[in-house]
């Protein structure tokens, strides 16, 4: 599986795509932060981080989008800005029929690390660890977007079979229909 990992933010948006499954080495695909200048209007901002990830999407082609769940902060003007990136990254994702995810901090931060209250550093080191880097991924932004599509690449398919399940299909099986009017199945 191929997860684009987005850490969202107006200023510095990180992304990371791994390739891997459950079990198997991780592999990196790419890495980088989408910057933005703080002078520009919001929507300019954000039709810049759009351009970033559309171009991103198109070179990388991923199977699915994890995304930082975005958190109440003290700074309602940041967590707008972030929730506002966070919203491009989906629909850039919808857009394309790819199945997005959210992810919340901790639960990033405990797939890498084992702990749901580790800190950057601890992150960071451990995606550099796990992707078999030989310098670790900077800033933090680009490290934590990395930790974000490790953690869906482990848990993403676990959870995409569970929904599954719930759904009496396998993963990956066209969706069941209901009975036509005339009452054969579709």
């Amino acid at each position: 599986m191929r997860v684009l990992g987005v850490d969202p933010g107006l200023t510095r948006c990180g992304v990371g795509v791994v390739d891997g499954a459950p079990g198997t080495p991780l592999t990196l695909v790419a890495v980088d932060v989408i910057r933005t200048s703080p002078d520009d209007d919001v929507p300019v901002r954000l039709l810049g981080i759009e351009a970033g990830l559309e171009a991103l999407l198109d070179e990388v082609r991923p199977d699915a989008v994890a995304v930082e769940r975005v958190f109440s902060q003290h700074n309602v003007r940041t967590v707008m800005g972030t929730a506002q990136a966070a919203g491009v990254a989906m629909l850039a994702a919808a857009r394309r029929g790819l199945p997005v995810a959210l992810h919340t901090p901790s639960e990033a931060k405990a797939a890498v690390t084992g702990s749901g209250r580790a800190d950057k550093a601890q992150v960071t080191a451990m995606v550099t660890r796990l992707l078999r880097l030989d310098a670790a991924p900077r800033p933090a932004d680009a490290a934590d977007a990395l930790a974000l599509a490790i953690c869906h690449v482990w848990r993403g398919g676990a959870q995409a079979r569970l929904a599954a399940a719930r759904r009496g299909a396998r993963p990956g099986a066209a969706p069941v229909h209901g009975r036509s009017r005339g009452g054969s199945t579709q």
